[in-house]
């Protein structure tokens, strides 16, 4: 039994034990996670018991499990771990401010595994591990042993459950650690709200002042890690956070980092902290230099990189900061219609905060040839526990109370639809942007309405042409001209389609920021 070991142990038992695990040329542990290259989000459960049955939002994101096919699951996890020669114990904690901080032990039987959460976690010190106790939440990973398939309530031989009634998460059948990171968000995401602390998938950052705070919101691709590091200001977190009384925490000790064409030049700190102490998940790289080819997703588009948010040169410790002074959402609209920069109402804020909109590219997967919509709420809605509107209503409530100002950024395309005659907009103009929210200017600036979608957008930022920041001055030509119009309406229709999933339960205000089809 190996408890809070450290990192050279967990190395030297990963190389002697795990089968494929080597060292990069930078130092850090390079492994695979076998035949789950991602997460399982139709094998994911949350038991359906008396104490929380009625606060959970059932449906397609959180599936109900009974009690005994917990169980079942419990001691075939257990009786597995008891099998093993070696294993490991990690205790760490879960939140920066101690008031609402959790305790976390996980339980697992490789040594990748602890290390990964070794970083994902926070680091308790020597004095805390003393005074540590029993943890408030136990996640037991056999996730190289399958589920039975033929246990009421598994769809395939692989199971990640979580039973709030008993502080348990039970992984089996995948041995993605990724896993582990997104049950414990999911945990914070019950637990958090019930403590009055609204939890976001978000990364945020922080200026000179302590109460020069960004959030930004992203799914995936919309440039949420790469534009909320910023050498010119301080990283909270990358990717989970609260937002209490007091101001916003990370609920993270690390990042997780994607590595898919990962470069020192364009993502200098990510790079940097891919070294001894961090874990990389199914990379290639070559067997004679060591060096990770960066570029190769052979073994999947998924490839990332585990490391302590301390390998961040200008990372906050700890990573607790003040109120948010702007919030940004994020979305690649690979339509080529939504402006790049866009100031949102409160209900505007709320309204595209459940949407949660970003978009496909055609190419990307197999019979996606044309762009895809893709909403997601809250920006987050695989870890969802409780109904978007309850997250949305605390986000409001918090913009309104610390006067926010939350801005709409499209990191997609303009000048037309990915694959025809759009071009995807500037990395720099977008950081441009960011700049000009962080200075102060866009607050100041001329605004002007832009139809259907409603949206107030600047008539001029500094260093932008002002034709990318107006789609429809984009977008060249009579026979563009008119595809533009087409595609701004069949955009809006799909916002107010998926918005109706949420209608029941939105303020008529809310409902009535959407766009006007």
């Amino acid at each position: 039994m190996n408890r809070n070991a450290s990192v050279a142990k967990l190395y030297e038992d990963a190389l002697r034990y795990e089968e494929g695990t080597i060292i990069s040329s930078t130092g850090a542990l390079v492994t695979s996670s076998g035949k789950k290259t991602g997460r399982s989000p139709k094998d994911k459960r949350i038991v359906d018991e008396s104490s929380t049955s009625e606060d959970i939002w059932w449906g397609p994101v959180n599936t109900k499990l009974s009690e005994h096919a917990f169980l079942i699951n419990h001691e075939r996890a257990v009786d597995y771990l008891n099998t093993r020669e070696r294993l490991y114990v990690f205790d760490g904690y879960a939140g920066w401010d101690p008031k609402y901080r959790i305790k976390i032990r996980v339980v697992c039987a490789r040594a990748y595994h602890c290390l990964f959460m070794r970083n994902m976690l926070i680091r308790p010190t020597d004095e805390e591990l003393e005074d540590y106790g029993e943890p408030d939440f136990t996640i037991l990973n056999a996730g190289a042993f399958p589920a039975n398939r033929y246990t009421t309530g598994m769809t395939s031989t692989t199971s990640v459950a979580i039973n709030f009634k008993r502080r348990e998460m039970v992984i089996l059948g995948t041995e993605y650690a990724g896993e582990m990171k997104k049950g414990v968000f999911t945990i914070m995401h019950y637990l958090m709200p019930k403590a009055g602390v609204l939890s976001l998938h978000s990364s945020a950052n922080q200026g000179e002042g302590k109460d020069d705070v960004t959030l930004f919101f992203g799914l995936s691709g919309t440039g949420k890690t790469t534009l909320s590091a910023d050498p010119r200001r301080h990283l909270i977190g990358d990717d989970e956070h609260c937002w209490s009384d007091k101001g916003v925490f990370n609920i993270e000790g690390g990042c997780y980092a994607k590595c898919i064409d990962l470069s020192e030049e364009k993502e200098p700190e990510i790079f940097g902290a891919i070294r001894f102490g961090s874990v990389l998940e199914n990379v290639v790289l070559d067997e004679d230099t060591r060096q990770v080819d960066y570029k190769d997703n052979s073994l999947t588009e998924n490839t990332r990189c585990a490391y302590p948010i301390e390998y961040i040169p200008n990372a906050l410790i700890p990573c607790m900061a003040g109120h948010p002074k702007n919030i940004i959402m994020l979305t690649c609209d690979a339509f080529g219609v939504l402006p790049p920069v866009s100031r949102l109402t409160p209900a505007q804020a709320m309204y595209h905060f459940i949407s949660g909109f970003t978009a496909k590219m055609a190419g990307t997967e197999d019979g996606v040839t044309e762009p895809e919509a893709t909403f997601s709420a809250c920006f987050g809605q695989p870890f969802l526990v409780l109904h978007p509107t309850q997250y949305a209503t605390m986000l409001a409530s918090k913009i309104n109370e610390h006067n926010a100002d939350v801005w709409l950024i499209n990191t997609g395309w303009t000048g037309g639809a990915y694959g025809k005659t759009g071009q995807r907009i500037s990395l720099k103009y977008s950081r441009a942007i960011i700049d000009a929210i962080h200075s102060g200017e866009l607050k100041k600036a001329e605004y002007q309405t832009y139809p259907v979608f409603g949206l107030e957008i600047p008539k001029a930022v500094a260093g932008i042409p002002g034709d990318v920041l107006n789609p429809a001055e984009a977008w060249k030509g009579a026979e563009a001209k008119k595809e533009f119009e087409g595609t701004v309406r069949r955009l809006a229709e799909l916002f107010s389609e998926n918005f109706a999933k949420y209608a029941d339960q939105a303020s008529e205000d809310v409902i009535a920021a959407g766009p006007k089809v």
